[in-house]
């Protein structure tokens, strides 16, 4: 199928999908919240108020919190953090595992046992216990939270870009720009990574929502340095002691963690349907 056609077909589908245009909305607003924080904010994220856990009211659209902050004001900084956060995680992934997961595909043989043998051993321990010998080796911070999710979520893009080339080393063209002298690393850029943009585009989308589950779990157990950062899991983990007085503190970033999620979830969907070849048969 030629490229213009394929991208013409591929915008069509995309467009018919309820569920990726609500994803991309959800999406969206979580985007528009973080960078707009400074203006849409009411208060500055450290400025406290008069008294804590105030219910929500016209002065603070969300409560305050234990601490006399704003919910509302964290919870739209907390975006920004949490989205910087996963998005520097997945690209740590998608390096690492894409470039790993393409050189074990394209030479095969003992690179690629080698490199499958290290990701299986990497998927042998628990998430939270790779996520913990990070910030052992490191110390608690945001480098430290970003680099544990980042590690996670190799085995994933390695295997998928893995996949991809093996299903495409062997074809024509691939094999007349061998056959015309070129390098390895030529084939890989020139030849075999077009291929690879669509899959990986789709599959970082999908792990966006999974970074944003990530950080906030290790936010919320504490190794993401300081507490009172305004961040989704922070929140969480400091109103979880108060639960029992107000849920109000733990109810805002609770429901953005999830819409985040959900977002990225649909729109991954409605990505993966409308850039998927395989699918563009069933067009009407």
């Amino acid at each position: 199928m030629a490229e213009p056609e394929f991208q013409s077909r591929a915008w069509r589908r995309f467009r018919r999908s309820r569920s990726a245009w609500i994803g991309g909305l959800l999406v969206g607003l979580c985007m528009f919240g973080a960078l707009a924080a400074d203006l849409l904010a009411p208060y500055g994220p450290t400025d406290r108020g008069a008294k804590t856990f105030l219910r929500p009211s016209a002065e603070h659209f969300l409560g305050t919190d234990s601490h006399e902050y704003d919910v509302f004001t964290r919870t739209l900084y907390g975006a920004r953090l949490s989205l910087l956060a996963s998005v520097v995680s997945v690209g740590i992934a998608i390096t690492i595992g894409g470039f790993s997961g393409a050189v074990a595909g394209y030479f095969g043989g003992w690179t690629d046992s080698l490199i499958l043998r290290s990701i299986d051993i990497l998927l042998a321990f628990p998430g939270i216990l790779i996520a913990l010998l990070v910030v052992v080796a490191l110390e608690p911070s945001w480098t430290a939270v970003i680099l544990a999710v980042g590690v996670l979520n190799v085995p994933v893009f390695c295997r998928q870009v893995r996949a991809t080339v093996l299903t495409v080393r062997d074809l024509d063209y691939v094999t007349a720009c061998r056959a015309l002298g070129a390098t390895p690393g030529y084939t890989l850029r020139r030849a075999i990574l077009p291929s690879l943009v669509n899959p990986i585009i789709v599959l970082a989308t999908l792990g966006l929502g999974t970074a944003i589950l990530e950080v906030a779990g290790l936010s919320f157990l504490g190794i993401a340095g300081q507490p009172d950062e305004p961040e989704w899991g922070n929140m969480l983990a400091e109103a979880k002691n108060h639960l029992a007085t107000t849920f109000y503190p733990a109810l805002a970033p609770g429901v953005a963690i999830s819409l985040a999620v959900l977002g990225f979830n649909l729109l991954g969907d409605g990505l993966r349907d409308a850039l998927d070849p395989r699918l563009h048969g069933r067009d009407e």
